[in-house]
């Protein structure tokens, strides 16, 4: 959620849990985010880092406010931290996030998380594939036989099982690319190869024509072509 203060196409914004874990899991992760070392300095001092700009910080704090202001809680951060850096914001946890609020569906791209209780995998699935965009996603759990199987069933290019983005993000021989509104094509991958090739295709003729030959009546051959593909339907196909 805040690799790069949440600043990657990929990083997750909407975190689904399980009633069964979701009163030891929530504030394990407040602790974990609340210690996260916020600074603006090149070193290994810091765990993240500030906002590409005063612009950017201005609509990651509008998010916040606006979900904060319709009802929502924030379970820490939420606030800009100008004693560290003019474009440093918290990392942020909130609950309580309904549909009508902008950090629901549309795109906050700062270190900002929401965290939705869910009743089980059915729900967790319909409320993740609720959504225009699906660029990447990731599942968490013990089984990971029963993850691959989950992740299979979540409308994103990418998913990822046990990691937030690397694992998919790593490899490079395998295609990544959106779903839905999270664009088309891919990079990587022999997919990613072939997008920036030119395909030629060169056909040539044998036996009859389409067209009905000299002296033959036009309606008879058509009958005749229409008999052929039917009967074709049903010979082997022979490539080479």
């Amino acid at each position: 959620c805040f690799s790069n203060a949440g600043q990657l196409c990929v990083s997750i914004e909407r975190v689904y849990v399980h009633e069964a874990v979701w009163d030891r899991f929530v504030p394990a992760f407040v602790r974990a985010t609340r210690a996260l070392r916020v600074g603006a300095a090149m070193g290994w001092g810091a765990d993240m880092g500030p906002l590409i700009s005063p612009e950017h910080l201005a609509k990651v704090a509008a998010h916040v406010s606006d979900a904060v202001a319709k009802g929502a809680t924030v379970l820490t951060g939420g606030r800009a931290l100008p004693e560290l850096s003019p474009t440093a914001y918290a990392p942020t946890l909130l609950t309580g996030v309904t549909e009508d609020m902008d950090l629901h569906a549309a795109e906050t791209f700062g270190p900002v998380a929401c965290l939705y209780r869910v009743s089980g995998d059915e729900e967790a699935v319909r409320l993740a594939n609720a959504s225009p965009y699906g660029l990447n996603a990731s599942v968490w759990t013990a089984d990971r036989h029963a993850g691959a199987e989950l992740a299979g069933r979540i409308r994103a290019g990418t998913v990822n099982v046990n990691e937030g983005y690397a694992a998919a993000w790593g490899s490079t021989a395998a295609p990544m690319g959106g779903m839905g509104a999270s664009g088309l094509g891919r990079r990587h991958g022999v997919e990613g190869i072939v997008k920036y090739t030119q395909s030629q295709t060169v056909a040539v003729q044998h036996l009859a024509p389409l067209h009905a030959p000299p002296g033959a009546d036009g309606e008879r051959w058509a009958s005749g072509m229409a008999a052929w593909l039917r009967l074709a339907r049903h010979l082997p196909r022979l490539d080479r």
